[in-house]
């Protein structure tokens, strides 16, 4: 790749950043994210007329069915309390501890020879996502906190509203000492794909959004990838589930937000419930206008509900196997019965994307073996898999979901965005050399004694 490129100037401008911030204080990242906060606020009008011109473009593009209804719904900046959640958010990631500088291990090699391993910012990040404008706030406020420099990409649908957001950030930058170019933004997917050979300047891509984009980025970098493709969460209701609370439950997985990555999409019924649990549920989830795809023996089972709902007919349908693969993001409900535990957990591990995955129990033994069996980022006994959330975590916000095994896992907020790095520090009037140590005479040995330090002793 030429060394002009598009890509290059911000790739290396990103690094450039990046390297300059960490000679700074951790209260000049704080400083700069309640200026954003301000900025934010100060240019509102003109972000939430973008954000309508992107939303009157997305109806358009639904009203052809070139566009899911579900997408159009997380375009909305102005949708509840989003716009001051978003605000709140950045202030909430401001008052966080900061995630850098913590001693995690430390030890005395020897006398005056000391070993501490710190937690560190891991540097550029390249974040690619869909939809949701408010990304690119969120991810900010977590970078600047945590002390990586950031790409952002949005989708094309939020183009208007992503291009206002960032200009009011780098213009709150501008009047801090980090540099404006600590946050950046691209519009376009040709600068993505050059963006992903880059390895020698970013060192983490995280994509947000469909499976085939997460796929594609995987498929298409050197580069660590930290994400989720899919949000295929399950409820299993256990044979001793009460019926409030698995009622409760199951409709806010479904209901609460159907669009988002951790509602729920399949709903498991212990094969014992079939006559008394699960058709108050069903009704339940039918007054809330979800469509059931259900097996034979749920499908069944509703049969004999009297009186019968009146859109029993038009929302209850026949599963295919397909039903469990597919994440609907709509108020449509795939349901299959089991016989046990054993093959709940079983079922979710073959067909979860390993996001969330909830039980509903009264039985503490069954409670510790779903967790305990179930292979996800997030297991929760009697709760709403809504509830996996950064900001519900209490991170502020949130970059991401990971599923992935290495670094990060479920909601990614300030601690992962975090690595490590090892400071070794002679206090010896000579220093320390290796030679000194050994097995012969003279040599000598290792002590490795841990050492109580919550901070760097200098």
């Amino acid at each position: 790749m030429e060394e002009n490129t598009p890509a290059i100037a911000i790739a290396k401008a990103a690094r450039s950043a990046f390297e300059k911030s960490q000679l700074l204080l951790a209260s000049e990242r704080v400083t700069a994210l309640h200026e954003i906060r301000k900025g934010l606020e100060a240019s509102k009008d003109a972000i939430l007329a973008a954000n309508k011109q992107d939303l009157e473009l997305a109806q358009v593009e639904v009203d052809a069915g070139r566009m899911s209804g579900s997408l159009l719904k997380r375009l909305d900046l102005n949708k509840g309390d989003k716009w001051d959640s978003m605000l709140q958010g950045v202030v909430d990631v401001a008052n966080l501890p900061d995630p850098t500088g913590r001693v995690t291990y430390a030890s005395e090699l020897d006398d005056n020879l000391e070993l501490y391993q710190i937690t560190c910012p891991i540097g550029v990040l390249l974040v690619i996502f869909e939809a949701r404008p408010e990304v690119v706030v969120n991810i900010a406020a977590l970078a600047i906190k945590s002390g990586n420099a950031a790409i952002l990409k949005g989708g094309k649908e939020s183009s208007n509203t992503a291009v206002l957001l960032s200009q009011a950030i780098q213009r709150a930058l501008a009047r801090t000492s980090l540099p404006d170019t600590y946050i950046q933004t691209i519009q376009t997917r040709a600068e993505v794909s050059s963006l992903l050979e880059l390895d020698r300047y970013i060192d983490l891509v995280i994509p947000r959004g469909s499976n085939s984009l997460v796929r594609n980025i995987q498929n298409n970098t050197r580069i660590p990838v930290m994400g989720h493709a899919d949000g295929l969460c399950h409820v299993y209701l256990d044979e001793s589930a009460d019926v409030e609370k698995a009622t409760r439950v199951v409709v806010d997985s479904k209901t609460d937000y159907p669009a988002a990555c951790n509602a729920a999409e399949t709903l498991i019924v212990h094969e014992a419930l079939l006559q008394s649990v699960w058709p108050k549920v069903a009704r339940a989830l039918l007054e809330a206008d979800v469509q059931l795809l259900c097996d034979s023996a749920t499908l069944h089972a509703l049969s004999t509900l009297s009186p019968p709902p009146s859109n029993l007919s038009a929302r209850v349908h026949l599963s295919t196997p397909s039903s469990y693969t597919t994440e609907h993001l709509t108020l449509t409900l795939s349901v299959v019965a089991l016989p046990s535990l054993a093959a709940a957990v079983q079922w979710i591990n073959a067909h979860s994307s390993h996001h969330t995955d909830a039980i509903v129990t009264e039985s503490e033994e069954a409670a510790s073996l779903f967790c305990r069996g179930v292979d996800s980022a997030g297991t929760f006994v009697n709760a709403s898999t809504r509830f996996a959330d950064g900001f519900r975590y209490g991170f502020g916000t949130e970059v991401g979901i990971s599923t992935g095994k290495i670094h990060a896992r479920g909601p990614v907020g300030l601690e992962g965005l975090v690595i490590y790095k090892y400071i070794l520090r002679s206090k010896g009037e000579q220093g320390h050399v290796v030679g000194e140590f050994g097995v012969g005479a003279g040599k000598k040995k290792y002590k490795h004694a841990d050492i109580m330090a919550a901070s760097l002793p200098f």
